[in-house]
């Protein structure tokens, strides 16, 4: 969308944006970060922040992020790099001494059990990550004068990560309320409460660009199709009945002839 337009010449092409509406999303590079930043474009100015956090798909992630931004035309995308979750460690996304865990070779043809992800937390968690990128966007947002932040958080069809759940974007909204200058900013989670194929369909209406996006936590070129992170969004577009445009080194759909038509 540019830079901020004159109040006297609205933008046509999104006709109810406001010119001096503006918004801050974080932005993974994920399938859900996507559909959640193309969200926030319909109604405002929409600038992006990533974070690296030493993650092992860490600069894939930072590709597939500056990627969305330019495919959805976003105001801004600012990179910022942290290092205290790689030195923290107790997480598989960040110490590599920790496995991620994959898909089992003897797995059911018909996909993986849906109650087998998220049933409780996994070595995939980083503690209390969603805090730290939610406090840098909110710095930001009070920076750019930008009424809300959004974030993709899951927490249907989910790793079942803790700080994905409602009440932890509630309770952090009470922050924003007592700890900045005027207190109105909000915490938008639009897909908090949405399975994963309807992510998948909602990015679609929307022509989020999802054939840049990158879910994977341990492939940088093709998609291991194993991991958990793999799993939900190969099953979610599985049950959209579409085409998953990533390439992958092992789909499950293949061998359990799910629907699939071309995007």
């Amino acid at each position: 969308m540019g830079m901020t337009q004159p109040a006297t010449s609205p933008q046509p092409e999104l006709p109810s944006l406001s010119p001096t509406s503006r918004a801050v999303v974080c932005l993974s590079g994920g399938m859900d970060s996507a559909v959640c930043a193309a969200i926030a474009a319909l109604q405002h100015e929409t600038y992006a922040i990533h974070f690296s956090y030493g993650q092992r798909t860490e600069q894939r992630e930072l590709r597939s992020a500056r990627a969305i931004a330019n495919e959805l035309k976003l105001a801004k995308f600012l990179p910022l790099s942290i290092d205290l979750f790689r030195i923290i460690g107790g997480s598989a996304l960040t110490d590599s001494s920790i496995a991620v865990p994959q898909q089992a070779e003897d797995a059911p043809v018909s996909g993986p059990d849906p109650d087998a992800i998220g049933a409780s937390i996994p070595v995939t968690y980083v503690p209390f990550r969603n805090a730290h990128f939610l406090s840098s966007a909110v710095s930001w947002a009070e920076v750019l004068g930008a009424e809300a932040i959004y974030i993709g958080a899951v927490e249907q069809d989910s790793s079942g990560y803790p700080d994905c759940r409602p009440a932890y974007y509630e309770a952090f909204q009470q922050l924003i309320r007592t700890g900045t200058r005027h207190g109105s900013i909000r915490v938008e989670t639009p897909l908090i409460s949405m399975r994963k194929h309807e992510i998948v369909r909602r990015g679609l209406e929307l022509r989020a660009p999802f054939h840049v996006t990158w879910s994977c936590y341990t492939g940088t070129e093709t998609a291991c199709g194993t991991c958990e992170s793999c799993i939900l969004r190969l099953r979610a577009f599985a049950e959209t009945g579409v085409d998953d445009p990533i390439p992958y080194a092992t789909d499950w759909r293949q061998t359990a002839n799910a629907p699939r038509d071309s995007i």
